[in-house]
């Protein structure tokens, strides 16, 4: 693994909403090292998108604002960036494949359009030279009759293939970071398959980092070397795929496994899923504590009253939670 691509501190993102200020992303800090997977998983609105769109400067303001931290990209703080500064990094070094490609990609541009206007804005090429470069990525994202495609619009092609036409162009001018935000939505088993089959080959042909941000525990299996838990804006526990799936340690990790469909059981018999109690709380909501108190079976009265840190279990692995410190108060999990 190579040296440290991204690297974010302390990083805190707040909306500013009729109800109050909505802490989206409460000191939030990782790594990501060159040619590395890390997975960032979690319920819906746990603030994985939003820490994405803070990496590349997209966070609406008003009504959010970046209240602290740091992004450093190859050693740059990309908060101490100008506008014109990020739009030049984005696309070109930095990527990202958007949730929903039917609303992401524009309904009155042709697909050949969205796909080359990267390569015209950060690689200087003329019209036709970057028409041809798209034809090819979408050859090479497997959308058959490549060229006949770069004419059709978004709703003209099937939601495998707007997804694939993300892909193309998200990695047409081969970035340094690829962020992929639930690439797989919506998706059948077998385009999904093929979809992060196509990921994986492409990410070791350009060499680039990728940060999959889902809450697909499967597809986290199948492509990450490392994975981040993430609750109500912060990081909760933070480890080794293999140790995160064999040895998970914060009661929300162990929940979200749990509740994780399996196709198969010892003797063929199924079994029903057993379902996090409770909601993610409102992110308006000032909580003193641990936030995962009020859903947390082995709560006691020491994770009302303070926060936890990201406690240290083993080389590499994390959790936010007191039973590290008090490991007496765990109960027998069902």
């Amino acid at each position: 693994m190579g040296d440290k691509l991204l690297e974010i501190e302390n990083l805190s993102v707040n909306f500013h909403t009729p109800e109050g200020i909505a802490r989206a992303v409460d000191g939030v800090g990782f790594t990501l090292a060159t040619g590395e997977t890390v997975g960032l998983v979690g319920e819906s609105g746990c603030g994985k998108s939003v820490t994405a769109l803070s990496i590349l400067g997209l966070i609406p303001s008003p009504p959010g604002q970046i209240e602290a931290g740091e992004i450093r990209f190859d050693g740059q703080n990309l908060l101490d960036l100008d506008n014109e500064s990020l739009r030049n990094m984005r696309g070109r070094y930095i990527s990202m494949i958007f949730q929903e490609p039917m609303t992401s990609l524009n309904p009155v541009l042709t697909i050949g359009r969205q796909v080359a206007e990267p390569l015209m804005i950060h690689q200087g090429l003329k019209r036709a030279a970057a028409f041809e470069r798209a034809a090819e990525w979408l050859d090479r994202v497997k959308i058959p009759a490549a060229a006949k495609r770069l004419k059709d619009y978004p709703h003209e092609l099937s939601g495998g293939m707007r997804q694939r036409v993300m892909i193309a162009m998200a990695m047409v001018c081969g970035p340094k970071l690829l962020i992929a935000d639930e690439p797989t939505t919506a998706l059948d088993v077998t385009i999904q398959a093929q979809i992060l089959s196509l990921m994986t080959d492409l990410k070791e042909e350009v060499a680039m980092s990728v940060l999959l941000i889902t809450h697909d525990l499967g597809v986290v299996a199948q492509m990450a070397s490392r994975v981040m838990v993430m609750y109500a804006g912060q990081i909760v526990e933070e480890a080794g795929v293999v140790d995160v799936f064999d040895h998970p340690f914060h009661p929300y990790t162990r929940g979200l496994l749990k509740s994780a469909p399996r196709t198969a059981y010892p003797g063929n018999r199924s079994r029903r899923l057993i379902e996090i109690p409770g909601t993610v709380p409102p992110l308006t909501r000032q909580l003193v504590g641990c936030k995962f108190t009020e859903r947390c079976r082995h709560s006691f009265e020491l994770c009302r009253q303070q926060q936890p840190t990201l406690f240290q279990i083993s080389s590499g692995h994390r959790a936010r939670c007191w039973l590290m410190k008090y490991p007496q108060n765990r109960r027998d999990d069902a």
